[in-house]
């Protein structure tokens, strides 16, 4: 019987390898598409990004003017650009850190025995699906001079507070956070209120057997199950920060005087309007850069965090 034994083994292996071995070649059609756009699409796009960023090129002639780090050098001079890099960094803080706390306390508050509870998650959901098109007329008319933010206004007694929001440097960009903020929400609740529902109930009865109130019991055990959410946000938010476009585009074009540019509409300024291509492939470059980078980052930190 020992002997049979042995004379089988190699038999059953060989099998097992064939098995492998067919299986692997079935699934390479699979993943082929996949792997061909990444390769073939993206990744030479970005590779002639970075090729386009060395010359000076306004995306027609036929011959370019190689320029080698030239446009990078040119971005360190550029006020516009720092500027547009400051305002993508003070919007991420701001609409991260209030998307986080409306999305968290209104997933909270839905965890609880609410009357028309999906009444309630459709209507925070609902501005995260309507398209940026459609919204910036309707944001551009609520801001303007004769506006419903100013007939508001007027009408509670607050009339000095009135003005063009959108046509003054120092709140047109308030007015763009607050209209991604009211876009935005609805997608951070619902991650918040599936992470939510991802936490074992007996921790939070244990909790409220042991005294902790509500407050305690969401500062201590229902934020840190929800970390990996946050994290997540954080990254996408970062990026989506970086990559800003739409509704800056559409509600005040990057104005006025470049109080609400961004490196997305700068990038769009300055390659299609100006015909800088080389120009704007640098700065396209540069906020690549920047997303890998930063979300390396935010990765790395969690991972710490997590492993100390």
């Amino acid at each position: 019987m020992a002997a049979i034994k042995v004379a089988e083994a190699p038999a059953d292996q060989n099998r097992s390898k064939r098995r492998g071995k067919g299986m692997q070649v079935a699934g390479l059609p699979w993943i082929l598409p996949a792997f061909i756009f990444v390769v073939g699409l993206i990744y030479y796009s970005i590779g002639y990004t970075g090729y386009i960023s060395t010359l000076d090129w306004d995306g027609l002639s036929p011959k370019a003017k190689a320029v080698g780090m030239g446009n990078f050098s040119k971005l360190f001079g550029d006020q516009i650009f720092w500027d547009a890099l400051g305002h993508t960094a003070v919007f991420y803080v701001v609409t991260f850190s209030v998307q986080t706390l409306l999305g968290f306390t209104l997933a909270a508050i839905l965890h609880t025995k609410v009357k028309l509870a999906t009444l309630h998650k459709v209507i925070i959901f609902i501005p995260t699906v309507l398209a940026p098109a459609t919204m910036a007329p309707v944001f551009r008319i609520m801001f303007a001079d004769d506006g419903m933010i100013n007939w508001i206004l007027r009408s509670v007694g607050l009339g000095s507070l009135a003005h063009p929001w959108l046509a003054d440097g120092n709140t047109a960009l308030p007015a763009l956070m607050l209209i991604t903020i009211w876009q935005w929400t609805g997608l951070t609740f619902i991650l918040f209120y599936a992470a939510m529902s991802q936490i074992e109930p007996d921790l939070l009865e244990a909790a409220r057997l042991d005294g902790a109130g509500n407050f305690r019991t969401l500062a201590y055990i229902v934020w840190p199950g929800c970390r990996g959410t946050t994290v997540s946000l954080a990254m996408l938010g970062f990026i989506g920060a970086l990559k800003t476009f739409d509704i800056p585009y559409l509600v005040t074009t990057g104005g006025p005087h470049h109080a609400t540019e961004f490196l997305g509409t700068y990038i769009y300024r300055q390659g299609i309007r100006q015909a800088h291509i080389g120009y704007s492939a640098a700065i396209s470059t540069v906020l690549l850069v920047l997303a890998i980078f930063g979300a390396v980052l935010m990765s790395r930190a969690n991972r710490k965090e997590v492993q100390g």
